[in-house]
């Protein structure tokens, strides 16, 4: 029997773990339990918010924002059967439908104050519902 982690491709090895990184961290040193729901990336978007009002320099935040979004593409990958995709040392997710995403970069944008992880998410999870609704209808 295989788990959940050895039927993932290469391209997720290092965004599971940082992913997982974040929730033992958030639950740990902030008390904060995130549990790879769409609700939980609110909580994100919350946290990063409150980093950038206290005006930490980005090199300083720079592995927790990957973390966080890392986080967001493993909610959206279980929600979606979004697969990670890699090259060049960058990592996105695929969707079904072959879209691409940047949850990373989207926290990073998010830390400037023009990003939101939980409208990636929404958006993501809507996009793929959409098209698999599309395509169940299609079905005879």
């Amino acid at each position: 029997m295989t788990t959940f982690h050895e039927t993932r491709p290469n391209a997720a090895t290092k965004p599971v773990r940082w992913a997982a990184d974040a929730v033992l961290a958030m639950r740990e040193g902030a008390r904060v339990r995130l549990d790879y729901s769409a609700q939980s990336v609110w909580r994100v978007d919350r946290i990063i918010e409150g980093i950038r009002h206290e005006g930490a320099p980005y090199a300083a935040v720079e592995n927790v924002l990957r973390a966080f979004g890392a986080y967001t593409g493993e909610v959206i990958a279980r929600q979606t059967g979004a697969e990670w995709w890699s090259g060049s040392g960058e990592h996105w997710l695929r969707t079904p439908d072959g879209r691409m995403w940047d949850p990373i970069d989207e926290a990073r944008r998010c830390f400037l104050g023009d990003g939101s992880l939980r409208l990636l998410c929404r958006d993501v999870v809507t996009a793929a519902g959409m098209t698999g609704a599309a395509a169940a209808a299609k079905t005879p």
